[in-house]
């Protein structure tokens, strides 16, 4: 009976063990993955003339002017939970869009954020989700946040019938229309959102 008691017991141990290394690969595998997984993702961009993502940690030296010039405060360090990325800027348009007031363009000292007019900054592109947007979903809803905010009404953001329409060649991707849409959807994110399609552009030293 002993001896069957330890086999069972040993065999126990033996899964248990199993368990906990296959649980600690996996967690390990998760944090790897996540410090050199790029943060910039939908609303979660990079200041005004930033050059390509495949380079932004390794040009960027973490300086933190950016950070200190902002006059808006919407540039912020990420922590060291990042990895790789830790101390590099990133907006979170929700919480405080980019005003486009250029002035971290003008006090990079490494080109990470180049030079660059207002109305040429590709942060990103502005997306509207018609299933969420109360004015596309409901005639008689008059919500024009979206419109009213934008720099370039009539340029970046026209109104078709009321309905906002985002043309894409001229969105600067500031962020200020998802910053001010009322409408906050089950999965967090806003009737218009930004969406970084250039963060992997063409790199540029």
């Amino acid at each position: 009976m002993k001896s069957k008691f330890r086999k069972n017991k040993g065999r126990r141990q033996f899964i248990k063990e199993i368990l906990a290394g296959t649980v600690g690969l996996l967690l390990f595998r998760h944090k790897k993955a996540s410090a050199i997984t790029s943060p910039v993702t939908t609303n979660r961009l990079r200041p005004p003339g930033a050059v390509s993502e495949r380079i932004f940690p390794s040009k960027c030296i973490r300086c933190g002017r950016c950070v200190e010039v902002c006059p808006y405060k919407c540039i912020v360090p990420l922590d060291i939970k990042e990895g790789i990325y830790a101390g590099t800027p990133l907006i979170y348009v929700e919480d405080i869009p980019c005003y486009l007031c250029m002035k971290c363009v003008e006090v990079c000292p490494t080109g990470t954020l180049q030079p660059i007019k207002q109305n040429e900054t590709r942060m990103g592109l502005a997306v509207i989700d018609k299933h969420a947007c109360k004015t596309w979903n409901e005639e008689l809803a008059l919500c024009r946040t979206c419109y009213n905010v934008c720099p370039f009404k009539e340029t970046a953001i026209k109104l078709d019938q009321l309905r906002p329409v985002v043309i894409e060649e001229y969105c600067t991707g500031c962020g200020l229309c998802t910053h001010g849409c009322p409408v906050v959807t089950k999965d967090g994110k806003k009737a218009i959102n930004i969406e970084p399609i250039y963060s992997q552009g063409p790199v540029k030293w």
